[in-house]
Parts: structure tokens; C-alpha cells; sequence
């Protein structure tokens, strides 16, 4: 089977009530694209008669079996072609259920379909929830998944369908309210290792402006071509031998997964009212949660321990000059990443008692990497640690190859009360791991620090957009358009402080930010230490807000309570298929 593939991403805009104008314009920008040597080609959700429908009566005329006339047409042209065409449409079942459905055809037929299955705010008025989850059609071509707009807001869905083996994700969307390339579409293809073939749709309707950027990501997260506003295909080659390594950052991290870690994906922790939920029985309310500043500190941790508690120790103090009560450090920033073996300390010891005082005398939360010796055994551990003393200890559950040699992986989760909100704890490889961020947020975490050594690159910046977008809207250029680690907050609505090593003449890029969240919050509520040694603060507010319902979107957490875990068991089975 041949492994490099020419796909396309077409974009278009639809226009409401004129679903045979709409079918020919997109049969007309397929032929186009499958002429240019296109073997899979993907246009937009509902393309073939637009968007915004009131309800099921609207939308009626224009429903159809799949199959149907509609597919039957885009049949023809992939057999005319001997390719491939995924075509986005309001489909009615045998018991006239509406769905909003994605169509795989081939030279053959129909392969296969999705419905979508995480609705947006437009489908509850005329579409059921989509019931064929998580498939993965094996073509000649490829191994191909189906996802749909709201879809990847959620990472269960890619994950699954890149745990079943899929080389390429096309994804359909009617993308609104932010820049394109869209952050999320950029890390699901670089936490997967997969491609990403995204289509969505530009223009203005009903009052609603859609994003346009339809392009084909790659599985290192790189935009590989991109279409900013109007119609047209963009064109792409796919290498399936790329996507099959399942690489990140150069470590495979599907065989580095914890599934015996990951159970809780299968709850619903915010399917009720969180603020009872997390009082039940009298057990682990949540903190009252409190307006504070948190800090990330970055810089290079160096081979002497007494060293790096100095440099702590006056980053530290800036952090407290700037009004921090938290303040958060890299991975093995005691220790250093050179031998961390060799230099690794007790806990408690000598390196956790001088943090103590440092946190005591500046009546500041600390989290601080180091290597930690237990016995015979050495942990990449990260430390929470109190003003008065207390210590959360936290061991990293993902290693990498490298800390293999030396390490041994934890085998739970930290999750810690303090005035400042939940606070759970990571270490730099984990927050690789999708699953990892979203077993502490379903415990109710507020806030996650994250200790990390990550080389990058894991973010990208945004030429700025031709789209018009309405205030506060950012439509500008952005050096720090997609950052993989304001998905990692705005997916599992918490902040997350993410501190890393800067250290660039070893590929450390730094990076290290407070951000958000809400993922589309305008200006964002976040601050980056992009390029020196230093600090990066900003406000946290974890407070409730309200006495009966959080409104306070990290109390409320709106994307983790419309999770469908249901059809999620997939992440939690020891041996996913192909693996």
C-alpha cells in the first residue's frame, strides 16, 4: 500500500434554502481538487445546506437518507476519480431522527459515517446526538476517522479514534468565534500524531461568522497548507508511515499510556450540581476558593543543588514582590536534569526543609521539581508545599524513554485543598497525556501546576486573518496563536500553571505560562514567559461566585459536563487495537 497520499481541504460557503446550488458548487470544488491529484477529499460540515436551522420543521425539506440522492452523486464523482470524499449533511433515519452526519465515500460506495456526537448549541433545536461512535474505516488510502465541529473540543474523541488506529482525522466544522488554524485542531493532530484534515466553512450566516482556515495539520502539529477566507481546496501530501509512529516530541506515547490510571474517565463528575457534588456525604468539599495571583517561574536548573535553592529562593521572592501567593517551578529544578539520579533528596530532607522556610518566611505556596531517593528507588517527583509545612508529594506517572533509565513511575494522582482553589500536580511528560488533565479536573481541580523539562516546539504563531471577526476577537498576527498547553487549560476549564525549563541552547524553548479556563475568553486571562529567565503572573479567581449553581467557569467547568463518557471505555482498556 502506498504510503504518501495527495488529500485536499476544501472550504465553502453555503447559503440556506438553496441545497442544489450548494450540492454543485461542492461537487464543482471536488472535481477540482480530485484533477489536481487529490485521493481523499474533505468538505464542510452540513455544506450541502447550510447551518443555522430554527428546528426540525426548518430543516425538513432538506434531510435525506444516507444512502441517498445526495451521496449517490458524490459517488459518482469519487469513482469517476478513484478517490475519496467526505461530505457533511442533515441525514434522517429509518425513524426520522435528524442527525448532523459526516458521509465517507468511495469508489465502492458509501465507507462509512459519523454522527456528530458532542452537539452544539444549534443541534439540540432539530438533531439527536450521534450513536456511531469512535469508528475507524480502513481504506486503501488509509485508516480514516470522522469528527465533527463541537466534536474535538473534547479530547476522548480523537484520542479513541487515534488509539483504533487512525492515520488521519477529517474533521467537519462550522468553526466560529476565534482565529483559524484553531488551537484544538492543532493538538489533537500533535497529541495523537496523527493528521488532521480540517474543513470548515466561512462566511456570515444568520448573524453567525464562521472562521474559515480550513487546512491539513500535521502529526507533529504543523500547518502544512491553509486556506484563510473564501472559496476553494487547499491541496497536501500525507505520509502514513508519519501518523503510524504515533511519536510526540519524539517519545511514543501511546505505549508510554497508564490505562490502569484512567477509570474516572468513565464518570460524570459535573453532571450534577458540582458545588453539592463535591460536598456529598460531608466528603472533600470544595475550597471557598479565593481571588490570588499565581506565578510560573522558568529557568535553567543547574548541576548543584544548593545552586538551584538560591535561584529558587530569589524567584521566589520576585514572585512575592509581584503579589504572587503561589508560585511554581520547573521540573527537577532542585536536582538539575543532569545525573538527577545522583543528586536526588529525601522527602522530607534537607531540600524540602528549605523550601519549607522559604514558603514560611514569605507566607507563599511553593511547587518545585526534584529527584526524589526513597529507598532504593528514585521518583521524578514534584512538590507541593505549604506555608505551614505540609508536603503533597506527587511521583510522575508518564516517563520518558530517557527517565526510564533512572526512574521509577508513580502510580497515583495528587490533588490537594488549599485556600487558593484544588490544586493537582503534574510533571512535564504527563501533560503530554490528554488523560492525565482530565482525571484531576474531573476531581474538581481548580488550578493544576505543572512542573516541566518539555524541548518543544509545541506552539505556533498566527499570521492574523482576513476574517472579520466582531470585538473582542483577536483577528491580528500572534506569535503565540497555538499553544499546547492553553488547550490543555481551556479543555479541562481549570488554570493551569505551566512552568518549564528555559534553556535554549539545549532546546528547552521555556514557554511557561498561567493560562485560563475559557478557551475563548477575550482577552485571554493568562500570562507567557516567552524568552528569558523569569516570572509569568496573573489574577486566579477560584471563588464560587454563586450560593446555589458555580458560575464561575471553573467551578462550573461547561466542556467537562457536556463530556459523553458513555463511549469512552475505549481509553481505559490495557490494550487498545494496533497497540
Amino acid at each position: 500500500m502506498p504510503c504518501v497520499h495527495k488529500v485536499a481541504t476544501v472550504q465553502f460557503e453555503p447559503t440556506m434554502f438553496e441545497k442544489e446550488r450548494n450540492i454543485a458548487r461542492l461537487l464543482e470544488l471536488c472535481e477540482q481538487a480530485a484533477a489536481a491529484g487529490a485521493k481523499l477529499i474533505v468538505t464542510p460540515e452540513m455544506g450541502t445546506t447550510g447551518y443555522c436551522w430554527f428546528d426540525r420543521a426548518e430543516v425538513r425539506p432538506f434531510v435525506e437518507k444516507v444512502p441517498g440522492p445526495t451521496t449517490e452523486r458524490f459517488a459518482a464523482l469519487a469513482r469517476k476519480h478513484d478517490c475519496y470524499v467526505v461530505v457533511g449533511m442533515p441525514e434522517a433515519d429509518e425513524d426520522d431522527i435528524y442527525f448532523n452526519s459526516a458521509v465517507l465515500i468511495g469508489p465502492d460506495g458509501i465507507v462509512g459515517r459519523h454522527r456528530k456526537t458532542h452537539p452544539y448549541i444549534s443541534e439540540p433545536k432539530w438533531a439527536a446526538a450521534g450513536d456511531l461512535h469512535n469508528q475507524v474505516f480502513d481504506t486503501p488510502i488509509g485508516r480514516i476517522a470522522l469528527l465533527i465541529c463541537m466534536d474535538i473540543h473534547f479530547m476522548e474523541t480523537a484520542r479513541l479514534m487515534a488509539l483504533g488506529g487512525a492515520d488521519v482525522i477529517c474533521h467537519i466544522s462550522n468553526w466560529l468565534a476565534e482565529r483559524t488554524p484553531a488551537p484544538y485542531w492543532i493538538s489533537r493532530a500533535f497529541e495523537n500524531g496523527c493528521y488532521v484534515i480540517e474543513s470548515n466553512r466561512w462566511g456570515c450566516e444568520r448573524t453567525v461568522q464562521f472562521s474559515g482556515g480550513s487546512c491539513v495539520i500535521a502529526p507533529d502539529g504543523e500547518v502544512l497548507t491553509v486556506l484563510d477566507k473564501g472559496d476553494g481546496f487547499a491541496l497536501a501530501e500525507i505520509d502514513l508511515d508519519m501518523a503510524r509512529a504515533r511519536r510526540v516530541l519524539g517519545e511514543p506515547v501511546f505505549v508510554q499510556r497508564r490505562p490502569e490510571l484512567y477509570p474516572e474517565l468513565l464518570t460524570d463528575t459535573f453532571s450534577w450540581n458540582p458545588r453539592e457534588f463535591f460536598g456529598l456525604y460531608g466528603h472533600e468539599p470544595w475550597p471557598e476558593g479565593m481571588r490570588s495571583r499565581v506565578s510560573v517561574a522558568q529557568f535553567a536548573p543547574a548541576d548543584s543543588v544548593s545552586g538551584n535553592l538560591e535561584a529558587i529562593a530569589n524567584l521566589a521572592r520576585r514572585a512575592k514582590a509581584e503579589g504572587a501567593n503561589l508560585v511554581v517551578f520547573p521540573e527537577l529544578a532542585i536536582t538539575g536534569l543532569a545525573g538527577p539520579a545522583r543528586s536526588a533528596q529525601p522527602i522530607p530532607g534537607p531540600a524540602t526543609d528549605s523550601l519549607h522556610a522559604l514558603a514560611a518566611q514569605l507566607e507563599i505556596y511553593i511547587v518545585c521539581g526534584m529527584a526524589e531517593r526513597a529507598g532504593d528507588a528514585v521518583y521524578n517527583c514534584a512538590c507541593l508545599i505549604t506555608p505551614d509545612g505540609r508536603i503533597t508529594r506527587y511521583r510522575k506517572t508518564h516517563l520518558t524513554e530517557e527517565e526510564r533509565s533512572w526512574a521509577t513511575a508513580g502510580d497515583d494522582w495528587a490533588v490537594v485543598d488549599t485556600p487558593i482553589g484544588r490544586i493537582g500536580l503534574l510533571i512535564g511528560h504527563d501533560a503530554a497525556f490528554p488523560e492525565a488533565g482530565r482525571v484531576l479536573a474531573l476531581r474538581g481541580c481548580d488550578v493544576i501546576a505543572c512542573c516541566a523539562a518539555i524541548k518543544g516546539p509545541f506552539g505556533s504563531p498566527h499570521a492574523g486573518t482576513a476574517v472579520l471577526q466582531s470585538a473582542p476577537i483577536p483577528t491580528g498576527a500572534d506569535p503565540h496563536h497555538w499553544h499546547h498547553f492553553r488547550v490543555r487549560a481551556g479543555e479541562n476549564n481549570v488554570f493551569l500553571a505551566f512552568a518549564n525549563v528555559f534553556n535554549p541552547g539545549r532546546g528547552y524553548p521555556g514557554l511557561s505560562g498561567v493560562f485560563g479556563p475559557d478557551t475563548f475568553e477575550f482577552p485571554r486571562r493568562e500570562a507567557i514567559a516567552a524568552d528569558d529567565t523569569g516570572l509569568a503572573t496573573a489574577l486566579v479567581d477560584t471563588t464560587n461566585l454563586d450560593s446555589v449553581y458555580p458560575t464561575n467557569v471553573v467551578r462550573r467547568k461547561d466542556l467537562v459536563s457536556m463530556r459523553m463518557p458513555h463511549s469512552y471505555r475505549g481509553l481505559v482498556r490495557a490494550v487498545a487495537n494496533n497497540y
